[in-house]
């Protein structure tokens, strides 16, 4: 098990870095680099652009060559990207490295996913997703106040340019180190492998669980990506320690939501489904952005863990979606997902800058009414998919149809 997680997971923890690492050098690079809000927006979001584009042929090629190369190939792009990032001198220049740096790490979770379906039974799916995960919220722990600490004492190049050294290792251990195996139906005709994307988007159960999944996913890392730390500096009043504080507290309670969404789903399977546990644990999620919505700030610490906590039981998704269609189809019914999601991070992570654009900035600060007026539209997209999430049900003919090419 370890042989095929850990180098995995090596990668998956750099890609949650790279993810959130915007959101602490936000203010550096807007002062470095005279960048407005939607300037800033745009670029975080490039990641997610990048990131995105990619998941539709990633997942033909994870299911046509494996996990294994595709994964390291990618890690080396992110490598490149964190270079360029790091000796940027321009907007376009630190755009272009944050788009090479979503295509290396896009493999990040879709291709352990791909690994653990081929190396361990269903049953244990949901765990293992959980606990990778985890691994993702270590690495974005990691990009708040520990990150601060280097940043301090390196500025926020050299912290690339170290990015730059890890990807490379963590692109060797995933290709030396994890081992090969079988892969079903890889002797599909390329077409025959993008018409799979069909199968799945033709399917109301996968639309159903995955629209939650792509909304609520979004708004996270709409926040913890980049815009949750300038709403603590604007809104919140707070100093970047606080700010760091804070993201450190959202990052820690993700990790841990991660763990019990993913291994709690497995033992209490018996007693509650996984369907209502994610119902359960995304009402709460979009609860907690409503409040954000509103500036409560009573309570901000104790909002923002539940809200990390609750918004990653979307991982079990993953678990939901698979047993409903064929083996072979795995890793395209997952990159199907993502490629929503990142989609739609990408368009809420710009146009939340573009929206505060809309408001006057006050002493370098962005307007109170601006971040309402964007966390409103997202607050009320979510509370759209859950209402449609919240009456389903799964039957045991839901999980024997399994649609096929």
């Amino acid at each position: 098990m370890l042989l095929v997680f850990c180098p995995f997971a090596a990668g998956y923890f750099l890609s949650y870095f790279f993810r959130n690492v915007n959101a602490l050098i936000s203010r550096d690079l807007a002062t470095e680099f005279s960048l407005a809000p939607s300037d800033l927006g745009f670029l975080t979001s490039m990641y997610l652009l990048a990131f995105a584009a990619f998941q539709l042929p990633l997942g033909v090629l994870l299911d046509r060559y494996g996990p294994r190369r595709v994964v390291a190939a990618l890690l080396c792009v992110a490598a490149a990207g964190a270079l360029l990032f790091g000796t940027a001198q321009g907007f376009a220049t630190l755009s272009i490295g944050r788009a090479l740096i979503g295509l290396g790490v896009s493999a990040g979770l879709m291709g352990a996913i791909k690994a653990f379906t081929l190396w361990f039974p269903l049953s244990r799916l949901a765990t293992l997703n959980g606990l990778y995960l985890a691994v993702g919220g270590l690495g974005a722990i990691s990009a708040t106040a520990p990150a601060e600490l280097l940043l301090g004492a390196f500025g926020w190049r050299l912290l690339f340019f170290l990015l730059c050294a890890l990807s490379v290792a963590a692109a060797l251990l995933v290709f030396f180190v994890v081992p090969e195996k079988e892969l079903p139906g890889r002797g599909g005709t390329l077409r025959e492998q993008f018409a799979g994307f069909g199968v799945v988007f033709a399917s109301v159960p996968f639309w159903r669980i995955a629209l939650p999944l792509v909304v609520c996913q979004a708004a996270y890392m709409t926040l913890q990506g980049l815009w949750l730390g300038p709403w603590l500096y604007d809104v919140a009043g707070q100093t970047r320690d606080g700010v760091a504080s804070y993201l450190l507290t959202m990052a820690v309670a993700f990790m841990v939501g991660s763990i019990f969404f993913g291994a709690g789903a497995d033992r209490l399977a018996g007693r509650i489904s996984r369907l209502t546990m994610y119902k359960l644990g995304v009402s709460v999620s979009v609860a907690m952005f409503v409040l954000l919505a509103l500036r409560v700030q009573w309570g901000l610490g104790v909002i923002l863990a539940v809200y990390g906590f609750t918004a990653i039981s979307v991982v079990l998704v993953y678990a939901l979606l698979t047993p409903l269609f064929a083996p072979e189809l795995t890793g395209r019914l997952s990159t199907a997902s993502n490629v929503l999601m990142f989609l739609f991070s990408f368009a809420c992570q710009w146009g939340f800058g573009a929206v505060l654009r809309l408001y006057p900035a006050v002493d370098g600060r962005y307007a109170p009414e601006g971040y309402s007026a964007a966390l409103a539209i997202l607050a009320a997209l979510q509370l759209a998919t859950l209402a449609w999430l919240l009456p389903m049900r799964l039957t045991s003919a839901d999980y024997a149809a399994q649609p096929r090419l």
